[in-house]
This record gives C-alpha cells, sequence and structure tokens, in this order.
C-alpha cells in the first residue's frame, strides 16, 4: 500500500512552514492525516526541512506504530497523532514556531481580537492552555500538551479557532488540509505582530465587540 502522495502533501507543507519562517532551528513541522486508512505521516527528527523529501517523510498508524520510514519522528508526532484522534474533523496539524506568536506563548497571553483582519480568520481571541503540571510531565509530555490543548477547547469549535498557544512553547494549529493547516499558522503569527505593534500604541486597547467578530467571521465562511 503507497502513501506517497500523502508524503509528497506533507513534505511540501513542511517546506512551507520552513519558507515563512515557522521553524526554529529544526524545530516546527506539519502532519498529514489518511483517516480511511488511519494513517498519519510526519516529519523525521533529524532531517533540516530544506532537506525534506518525500521519502523521507514518517508512516504512523493510529496508536504511533512506525508502518513506513527509518528515521525516528519528530518531537511533536505524537502531539499531532492524540490531537488528531480529538479533532476528528481535522486532516492536518501544525507546530509554529514564529517569533511573534512564540513571544505571546512565552508571555502566557492569548493574541487578542483586535480587528476586522483578526475575526476573519479566528472567532475571537487565539487562546492559551495552561500550563503542563508535573504528573502530565512525568505520564507523556507530548500525549500531555494534546490534553491540555483538547482541555482547554471544551466547547469551542474548534475549526472556527483553529489554533492555540501552548503556554511557553508556541503554537498549534490544524486545519482539514495541509495547506490550510500552514496558511493558519502563517496567520496567526501576522496577527501576533499586529497585534504586539498595536498594543504598543495602545497599552489600553480592548478587543473588538462580540457582535463584531461574529458579522465578520460569517462574512468571510461565505
Amino acid at each position: 500500500m503507497s502513501y506517497q502522495a500523502l508524503r509528497q502533501e506533507v513534505c511540501d507543507a513542511n517546506h512551507e512552514l520552513y519558507k515563512n519562517n515557522l521553524t526554529f532551528f529544526g524545530r516546527g513541522e506539519v502532519s498529514g492525516l489518511d483517516r480511511k486508512r488511519e494513517v498519519i505521516v510526519v516529519k523525521p527528527a533529524s532531517i533540516p526541512h530544506e532537506r525534506l523529501r518525500a521519502e523521507d517523510m514518517l508512516v504512523l498508524d493510529f496508536t504511533g506504530n512506525r508502518l513506513e520510514g527509518v528515521v525516528a519522528p519528530g518531537p511533536d508526532a505524537i502531539t499531532h497523532l492524540y490531537l488528531a484522534l480529538s479533532f476528528l474533523e481535522v486532516n492536518a496539524i501544525v507546530s509554529s514556531y514564529g517569533p511573534h506568536s512564540s513571544m505571546f506563548a512565552h508571555a502566557l497571553r492569548p493574541i487578542p481580537c483586535l480587528g476586522s483582519i483578526h475575526a476573519a480568520h479566528f472567532k475571537g481571541e487565539i487562546p492559551l492552555t495552561r500550563m503542563l503540571r508535573k504528573p502530565e510531565l512525568d505520564r507523556s509530555y507530548e500525549k500531555s500538551l494534546a490534553a491540555v490543548i483538547v482541555e482547554r477547547f471544551g466547547r469551542m469549535v474548534h475549526l472556527e479557532t483553529p489554533a492555540v498557544l501552548v503556554a511557553s512553547h508556541g503554537v498549534v494549529a490544524w486545519e482539514r488540509s495541509t495547506g490550510e493547516a500552514v496558511l493558519k499558522a502563517r496567520v496567526a503569527e501576522d496577527l501576533a505582530r499586529i497585534a504586539l505593534g498595536t498594543l504598543q500604541l495602545a497599552p489600553t486597547l480592548q478587543p473588538i465587540p462580540a457582535m463584531l467578530v461574529e458579522r465578520t467571521f460569517a462574512d468571510h465562511k461565505k
């Protein structure tokens, strides 16, 4: 059984992540799913983004067992897998480490919705997870990261706000396809940059009203 098409798609998405300055010294990766065949294609840990080839990509089943590929998976692969098992409409997940969005994650601040360009892509703020507790770190760091993301979203619609800031870590974004997921990571980084500058100019500025968020988001989806 060949997974070549999905491996090429995920390889290309990882190149795109690198080209958009959303990686940090090898960290950052895109994973893609084939839910019918119950596999996830992930980036190998030891190969730089710029040298990735489709044949380098790893294929894991939904229990994390390796079906194809010889190199160990990247550090975010297990987080992506367990998140995908909870967010069932999602077919692609990104871990990104853009400088501005990472600043918000490290400062333990969500990215506020300060204007219509934000509301067109995210229905409200890009939220922040809580910090992991010691028992969660001791059990499994990667699985626990996925668990706190799922916990943070609760009853929120995860495709209306398809990204989250992981406390003291970076951004995790998701969508129905790899291209859309990388785009959401790019938008989250740009919105963080705009929010940072806006709050420097107007430190007491409040988020835009919920009714404007609702209207702008709905109009953009038409």
